[in-house]
């Protein structure tokens, strides 16, 4: 699967009406004033945008995301609100050019299945987070493992479900990334996603002080 070829669908559909998310993480996440918030895979934006919003001018929103036209199209809506407490970042999730213990608020929707390697993502929100602080995660999991022809399928990748795991190894990869307490805020019954069935599952939790022996 070439990685440009990805980043150009979503480039395209920067200007579509469609919704790429599979759940309302935002909707559960309740951005504080004061807060910095970040959204991984933020696509053109909207949550983003939301966010600083709600933390005020004493807060900021961070979005990142890989796609340029996504990322293009969110700076051009920012500046016509006149939103400048934000900022919008290329990147990959596994590499993330931000200051660990540093966001108070992460959130993503549909975005982690999509990583290469989830259990760096994971381990990056950990980092990334301050003592206290949370994320609220929406994404899918998959009933059985996808098929290895499906995996690297440009066509999968986009409709959100190639890269999905199972649900025990979704929550494995985030009680090794540190996060020992979640909660499941929602979780959906098994649907049909191309040549698999899927579950969606919106996550919380807080990131802990670890105590000094």
């Amino acid at each position: 699967m070439a990685i440009i070829e990805i980043n150009n669908r979503y480039s395209n559909l920067a200007i579509d009406a469609c919704c790429l998310s599979c759940g309302g993480a935002r909707d559960y996440s309740e951005p504080q004033t004061g807060e910095v918030c970040l959204d991984l895979g933020s696509g053109r934006g909207t949550d983003v945008l939301a966010m600083a919003q709600r933390v005020k001018k004493d807060g900021f929103a961070y979005g990142i995301d890989i796609a340029d036209g996504m990322l293009a199209k969110a700076d051009r809506t920012a500046k016509k609100m006149g939103i400048d407490n934000v900022r919008f970042i290329k990147s990959e999730l596994e590499s993330i050019p931000l200051k660990s213990g540093s966001v108070d608020l992460i959130i993503s929707n549909c975005t982690i299945n999509h990583a290469k390697n989830k259990q760096m993502v994971w381990d990056e929100i950990y980092r990334l987070l301050k003592n206290d602080g949370r994320f609220v995660v929406s994404d899918i999991y998959s009933l059985e493992e996808v098929p290895g022809e499906y995996k690297n399928n440009p066509q999968a990748i986009a409709e959100c479900w190639a890269g999905a795991v199972t649900r025990s190894e979704y929550i494995r990869q985030i009680k090794s990334a540190g996060f020992s307490q979640f909660d499941i805020l929602e979780e959906s019954e098994p649907y049909s996603k191309g040549a698999i069935k899927v579950s969606s599952i919106t996550i919380r939790a807080f990131k802990k002080k670890q105590c000094c022996k």
